[in-house]
């Protein structure tokens, strides 16, 4: 891999090892904000939830931004806004600060997440590599996710939750200066030479009925992963297991998804990318069904963790893979940005309404079951997509 490619991977890789790292790690303070704060569990669940949200609709601005002007200074605005939206959350008060939070953290990601950062690792990438680097590049995210959490947890546990907050919106810092790498990957008009307004890419991007079932496809994920990584210590706190259960099987689920998100950009190169996120979504639904219906113990919870880890953030490159595919690299992270809405979609409703489910019926039963129906229906709706490249002439003269 050429070094100026290699330079753009690794520091979009460790951006997104911060923000996403960082993002995991929200649910081990569910618990201890929420006690501290007197406010129920909803209350959290509804900040995560926005910021899921805020993530998902500012995603296509900061990618079109991106495309137009370089992924660079977008990344950069991110990194900051992430870090005010931690700090923020550390302020006493009634729980509305959680709120604010939640929303600046959002835009944070929506600059400084998959979206920007994977557009400019596809532009920078030649064709024959773009899998292999978006795979390399998403796996950062996996290895901030297995370091972030149990340092998390070891500042919690040693500081509270407001100095672990803190410190890790320090850490969020130095995706400034990371950002720089990012400009290697040009911007959208130094790569068109056949220039594509904005509105034509946007009409047949939204005619494509692949891109439709890839974008409601891509809510089932984001409603999986937002429920898992904020109720699941909650979940296992309630079953009566001591909180290092909930905090290694988190671990494990970044631990394993290094190794996941490799597998899929490889398997990316190898077969329909469609086809793989069917079985993977498949797969995702069964695992699910297990973890609900066998018998709960420490040994099923790291199980559980580590199954889930192989499947987590692989959605990711083969996703974003399949709109290059189909689209070019040119406006990937506009594109993707909206595609990425359907995920945050997903993610606000599957954080908040684990909450309000649990509030309501003291259980998390519903949203167990409702995740293995919600993975069944994405592996279906993923398999008719026809991932045949769209004619550059059609999108010009749309």
């Amino acid at each position: 891999m050429p070094r100026l490619v290699l330079l753009t991977v690794i520091c979009g890789g460790i951006i997104m090892g911060l923000s996403v790292g960082v993002r995991q790690a929200f649910g081990l303070f569910l618990t201890p904000i929420s006690l501290d704060l007197g406010v129920g569990r909803e209350l959290f669940a509804l900040s995560i939830g926005l910021s899921n949200l805020v993530w998902g609709l500012a995603a296509p601005f900061a990618g079109a931004i991106a495309d137009r002007f370089g992924a660079g200074r977008v990344a950069a605005a991110g990194g900051l806004a992430y870090a005010a939206g931690l700090a923020v959350m550390t302020v006493s008060g009634d729980g509305s600060q959680l709120l604010l939070g939640g929303i600046l953290t959002g835009l944070g990601l929506s600059g400084a997440g998959f979206t920007v950062v994977l557009g400019a690792v596809a532009r920078a990438a030649p064709p024959e590599r773009q899998s292999m680097a978006l795979g390399l590049a998403s796996m950062g995210g996996s290895i901030g996710q297995f370091a972030a959490i149990p340092m998390a947890q070891v500042l919690i546990d040693a500081s509270g939750w407001e100095i672990a907050l803190t410190i890790l919106a320090v850490g969020m810092l130095a995706v400034v200066p990371l950002a720089l790498g990012l400009a290697r990957g040009g911007t959208a008009v130094e790569q068109d030479a056949v220039p594509q307004p904005i509105g034509a890419v946007l009409s047949v991007a939204w005619k494509h009925n692949g891109y439709r079932l890839l974008t409601i496809g891509f809510f089932v994920c984001g409603f999986h992963l937002a429920f898992v990584a904020v109720h699941l210590p909650a979940y296992v706190s309630d079953l009566g297991f001591p909180a290092w259960v909930a905090a290694n099987a988190l671990i494990l689920v970044g631990l394993f998804n290094i190794f996941g998100t490799y597998l899929c950009g490889y398997l990316g190169q190898r077969f329909a990318r469609k086809d793989v996120l069917s079985v993977l979504y498949l797969v995702r639904a069964a695992i699910f069904l297990v973890f609900l219906i066998a018998p709960v113990s420490e040994l099923s919870i790291l199980l559980f963790g580590a199954a889930m880890g192989l499947l987590w953030l692989g959605t990711v490159p083969l996703t974003s893979g399949v709109v290059a595919t189909i689209f070019g690299p040119t406006h990937l992270s506009m594109l993707f940005g909206i595609v990425f809405l359907g995920h945050q979609l997903g993610g606000f409703l599957g954080a908040w309404m684990a909450g309000w489910v649990y509030d309501a019926f003291q259980s998390y039963d519903l949203m167990w079951w409702l995740s293995v129906a919600l993975g069944v229906l994405a592996a279906l709706l993923h398999w008719p997509i026809d991932e045949r490249p769209v004619e550059r002439a059609s999108v010009a003269t749309a």
